[in-house]
């Protein structure tokens, strides 16, 4: 294959990203956009056209590659970006037939799709019903070619009422609790924690409730137990997560009544970091309604009782930087970013998952945010980009970063903000919309000049709202 410059190579992306939104929007599968894209950019092969079908980087890649390893039990190979590179562009380069088949697994094709029939070995010449050899373990794949399209993600779904019965059951052997029981509770909260952005807001609400509901016994025979004030802290865990929800779900009041909750339980069971969280969830829910002041003084609050590492790079970067960034105070704004930027670099588990929701990409979220309310549109949109690029599709942060980096567009580049808004639409089922996400396509839709935001508009007044005036979800 011809060498491309970068500036091709950056040309061919943009190109392939639009056409995948076409794509999309016309409801297209994966391998008629995959085709399309070779058709209109000659550049690409079958392998990467795939990737770009499906809206993937080279890490996202890898890290779905290292994903299927993990679910079946094995450690992840040494899969690398410049790898995939080679796979993409270098004629003469094929991964191997271990390779081909998770490539495969993760793209949702077969070989012939993604052009990797060449080269393999005669016992994986029929990949999809063979048996392959994978870490010497024999398994089979019985995956008909072109069955994964169309196919449903697996999910967590089960296991959310699962959690629920497990806890409940533990509480009829004992009614007034105990050291385990306090331990279940503690690792429902972290499941909730780990998988929030799987479920719609709706869902996990009413799953956290009743979790909660089921612990009022416990609060009451419990007081005074080794265990109890374990229980407290996990209650008031409990309804942070509430709080955080009922927020997504545009209830404003409600999320208040529970972060303040949680702040109380944090403060009587001596749980700073729920204490210091649920003030800087008080700052998010302010900063909404335009009560900045107030936001900033929530936002305080919280810093002064986060200990050291990653709750203070927290409480920093997703409540005091925004607002201060809305106040336009930038001096304080830029040493605020500085300072969460120091206390993630110190914390050594600060890029751990199950830390009830921060992590890099969210921090470059903020980032973003921040940049674009003091009217720093390059510096917004570069830290969007990688806030996206980090979040699987779909998901709440990837969402999130999209429509801000498609703020950053809608001055100088207002067809490609809509097109990003289209595809989080098209992409995203309204169930799964959270009130922020709903506020910034608004917001865009605003900014917008009235002809490329024509279409937006139309699509944004047909939205189902997430609650109705009755008070039912969506």
């Amino acid at each position: 294959m011809a060498t491309v410059t970068r500036s091709r190579r950056s040309q061919i992306q943009r190109e392939a990203a639009q056409i995948r939104m076409r794509g999309q929007r016309r409801q297209h599968d994966t391998a008629h956009i995959a085709a399309t894209i070779q058709d209109a950019l000659g550049e690409v092969n079958a392998l990467e056209a795939w990737r770009f079908a499906l809206g993937w980087s080279r890490s996202q890649t890898v890290a779905q590659v290292a994903g299927l390893y993990r679910a079946d039990g094995l450690l992840p190979p040494g899969l690398s970006e410049p790898m995939l590179c080679r796979w993409e562009h270098d004629g003469a380069e094929r991964p191997g037939p271990e390779y081909t088949v998770m490539l495969c697994r993760a793209y949702g094709a077969s070989p012939e799709q993604l052009g990797l029939v060449r080269g393999l070995a005669p016992h994986t010449d029929a990949l999809f019903g063979r048996a392959v050899i994978r870490y010497g373990r024999p398994e089979m794949t019985a995956y008909p070619k072109g069955s994964w399209e169309g196919m449903e993600p697996m999910t967590t779904a089960a296991g959310l009422p699962a959690v629920r019965e497990s806890l409940h059951l533990t509480l009829l052997a004992d009614p007034q609790g105990s050291v385990g029981m306090a331990e279940l509770v503690e690792a429902a909260v972290e499941h909730y924690a780990l998988n929030y952005s799987k479920h719609p807001p709706q869902i996990l609400f009413d799953e956290v409730r009743q979790v909660r509901q089921l612990l009022t016994p416990v609060l009451q025979t419990g007081s005074g137990t080794s265990y109890g004030v374990d229980v407290q802290r996990q209650v008031g865990w409990l309804s942070a997560l509430l709080g955080n929800l009922a927020f997504h779900l545009d209830d404003l009041t409600g999320a208040r009544t529970h972060l303040s909750a949680a702040a109380a339980w944090g403060e009587r069971t001596g749980d700073v970091r729920l204490a210091a969280w649920a003030w800087g969830a008080h700052s998010m829910v302010a900063r909404t309604t335009g009560r900045y002041d107030t936001a900033l003084a929530h936002a305080e609050r919280g810093a002064r009782l986060a200990p050291a590492g990653l709750v203070r790079a927290q409480l920093h970067a997703w409540a005091l930087l925004p607002a201060l960034a809305r106040l336009q105070r930038t001096d304080d704004a830029d040493q605020t970013l500085r300072t969460a930027l120091s206390e993630l670099e110190a914390d050594p588990s600060g890029t751990a998952p199950g830390r009830f929701g921060f992590d890099e990409p969210e921090l470059a979220l903020h980032q973003a945010e921040a940049h674009l309310a003091l009217g720093r549109h390059q510096q917004a949109r570069a830290r969007a980009e990688v806030s996206a690029a980090s979040c699987p599709d779909g998901t709440g942060g990837w969402t999130a970063a999209t429509l801000v980096l498609a703020q950053t567009e809608a001055a100088d580049s207002p067809q490609d903000a809509v097109q990003r808004a289209l595809h989080v639409l098209d992409h995203v089922p309204a169930a799964r919309l959270r009130s922020t996400a709903r506020t910034r396509l608004h917001d865009l839709a605003t900014a917008l000049p009235s002809g490329p935001g024509a279409e937006l508009t139309e699509r944004l007044r047909t939205l189902p709202t997430a609650i109705d005036h009755h008070g039912h979800a969506l």
